[in-house]
């Protein structure tokens, strides 16, 4: 049985972003399926984040995000966007792309545009084009996020969020029926990953066996 993983993030947020390489690379060659799931650290209209203008928060790129993605190999840097953008619609282009089955590459993609290239991932041409370039129909994108086809949508996801599955921070993972809070290595995941497709599959682990009839297989 495919084990299912609700991975909470918001765009913005580093640790998100940092997270992702030890998912991605807990989850190579298993029975997993990643769903994405929204979340807004600073959904409009409250203030957004300027890291720039905080010096706690640069100090915190310092101490813990630059020395944790070199450990990790994760290339990122603080973009020089300020203040940061919302991400209400860059979501919104998350559902049109995971309603066309694209869904993780447009995560994978939007995740890279703001941390790797600095890219206004607020812009609605900038998500247009990032969009395209994942193989998306470019105006049936623009025109899905012009239209505010997925807006009630993408606020369904942040009441769920908030209210239903009580995420105060991100990234968090729901693996099964385990939370993992925070940007954990991916060892520690691959952990949690092999314990609950154990307890899917009944608690046991297939190998040779003979049964009571005294056949001998797999």
């Amino acid at each position: 049985m495919t084990l299912r993983i609700q991975a909470y993030s918001d765009f913005i947020c580093p640790f998100c972003f940092l997270a992702k390489t030890p998912l991605d690379e807990a989850v190579q060659g298993k029975d997993v399926e990643i769903e994405w799931m929204p979340f807004e650290l600073r959904p409009s209209p409250a203030p957004k984040i300027d890291p720039w203008e905080d010096p706690s928060k640069l100090r915190g790129w310092e101490s813990y995000i630059t020395p944790m993605a070199e450990q990790w190999g994760v290339r990122m840097k603080l973009p020089h966007i300020s203040p940061h953008p919302y991400t209400g619609l860059a979501f919104e282009g998350y559902h049109y792309a995971k309603d066309q089955g694209r869904g993780n590459a447009y995560m994978s993609r939007v995740f890279a545009a703001f941390f790797q290239e600095e890219q206004d991932i607020g812009q609605l041409d900038v998500l247009t084009k990032l969009a395209a370039e994942i193989g998306l129909e470019e105006a049936g994108f623009r025109e899905a996020l012009q239209s505010g086809k997925y807006r009630d949508i993408q606020a369904q996801a942040l009441r769920h969020a908030y209210e239903e599955a009580g995420i105060t921070a991100v990234p968090t993972f729901i693996i099964g029926s385990e939370r993992v809070q925070g940007a954990v290595s991916r060892e520690a995941l691959e952990s949690v990953i092999m314990q609950q497709l154990e307890r899917e599959a009944g608690g046991k682990t297939q190998g040779l066996q003979c049964d009571a009839s005294g056949d001998c297989a797999p």
